[in-house]
């Protein structure tokens, strides 16, 4: 359900709602807070809450660093891990300087900037996203290990999977928040878990998956546990991706059900361009240690079914038909990547870009002449930034100066452990 400002004000005063958390989303994914109490949410509504904007990296500098959160009222949901009596409600924000035009930095704008112009042409993007994680145990002071929480391996039962119970609770925490998963299971690595999600609006995924890491998190750590989203956490083991599946509609009409012209030049505009985004898809040096193993893609490529290439197109039917973009880690920002990766599409069909052959093989044991002739995606963080840095394409999508923040801090960049992710 979407409220409006009215029905969230009104809800807050009926249902016992005694704090309100106003979620933002820096430029490297990392999701921040402040908490407002009811008498004050009228006014964040219509004058916004203040922060200091130089204390968030990539954001502002101390000069000029006062920014302020305006809720959007249609994301309201209480945080079912926060007590029943005095509750919690959570609302996600767009930032606007203090003179009320928009911060060029806000990564949500970005993504609603792309979605606009996407319905504009007559088009809508539906997007459901896999995401895979790591359970690690605690140390006695509380701090995370590298020990995974099991050894179970792909689609493994309990008691040999020890991250049944911690799914479950987080599939229910997530359905009390009307968000819907589908499946669940462990992974092929120890302690590695995934969960996909049913498909929703561009805006809905981007904003789901925030809450999806944010309630992982929350539930893990009730359990004793620490949940990683970093792309290579254990180097001889499975990596963690996070597999994006996009439908293309148009008049009602999933494209992708009839393999459409518009459907393929969307394919062929993101393989077109997926080098240059893949800083933003993959922006830890680690991203790199997963591609090209355990089923990540190393190269740019697509086919039906098979695991192996960058796109594959899953066995479906009807509605279900879609693609799946197989790079992406889930250590990303996902408003910027969905803005990348959409306006990639998007491009594609306004150039008519018609779609390259299939590669029907398994591009992991194929032999060397056959892999020459094929793209590779970056191999490196730094040749990742690079190409992104001399992109017209990027740089139409993301503003100048957050572009240049993202590209400074990541070059400086140590591979976290756990960190933020």
């Amino acid at each position: 359900m979407e409220y409006t400002q009215k029905e969230v004000l009104q809800y807050v005063s009926e249902n016992d709602v005694k704090f309100i958390k106003l979620f933002f989303t820096d430029i490297f994914g990392s999701t921040k807070s402040i908490s407002v109490q009811p008498s004050v949410l009228r006014k964040a509504f219509e004058d916004g809450i203040s922060f200091d904007a130089s204390a968030v990296k990539g954001f502002l500098n101390t000069e000029r660093s006062d920014l302020f959160l305006f809720p959007d009222a249609a994301t309201l949901s209480v945080l079912p891990w926060r007590p029943q009596q005095g509750r919690v409600a959570r609302l996600y924000c767009n930032i606007r300087y203090p003179d009320g035009t928009p911060f060029e930095g806000d990564v949500r704008r970005i993504l609603q900037q792309v979605d606009a112009r996407t319905k504009q042409q007559g088009f809508d993007v539906q997007v459901g996203t896999e995401c895979e994680f790591y359970l690690f145990k605690l140390d006695e002071k509380g701090f995370p290990t590298l020990e995974p929480q099991d050894r179970a391996g792909y689609c493994d039962l309990a008691p040999l999977d020890k991250g049944e119970n911690v799914r479950r609770d987080i599939v229910l925490t997530l359905e009390r928040m009307g968000i819907e998963p589908q499946t669940s299971h462990h992974e092929t690595g120890p302690g590695q878990n995934e969960i996909d999600f049913k498909y929703s609006s561009l805006m809905q995924a981007a904003d789901n998956f925030a809450t999806f890491k944010t309630a992982v998190k929350t539930v893990a750590a009730q359990d004793g546990l620490f949940a990683s989203f970093l792309p290579k956490p254990l180097p001889e083991e499975a990596g963690s991706g996070l597999h994006v599946n996009l439908s293309l509609h148009k008049d009602g009409e999933n494209l992708f059900g009839r393999d459409t012209p518009e459907a393929q030049s969307f394919i062929a505009g993101i393989l077109y361009r997926i080098r240059e985004i893949t800083a933003f898809l993959n922006p830890l040096p680690q991203s790199y240690r997963r591609l090209g193993v355990f089923e990540a893609p190393a190269y740019v490529s697509w086919s039906s079914q098979n695991r192996s290439q960058l796109i594959r197109v899953p066995a479906a039917k009807g509605e279900s038909v879609r693609i799946e973009l197989r790079s992406p880690d889930p250590s990303c920002n996902q408003y910027l990547a969905l803005a990348l990766i959409v306006a990639a599409g998007m491009e594609g069909i306004g150039q008519r870009r018609p779609l390259p052959p299939a590669h029907d093989l398994n591009l992991f044991d194929a032999p060397e002449d056959v892999l020459r002739g094929i793209e590779r995606l970056p191999s490196s963080l730094q040749e990742a930034l690079a190409l992104a840095e001399e992109s017209s394409f990027v740089k139409g999508i993301i503003p100048e100066q957050t572009l240049k923040s993202f590209i400074r801090f990541k070059t400086a960049c140590e591979d976290p452990r756990f960190g933020e992710i």
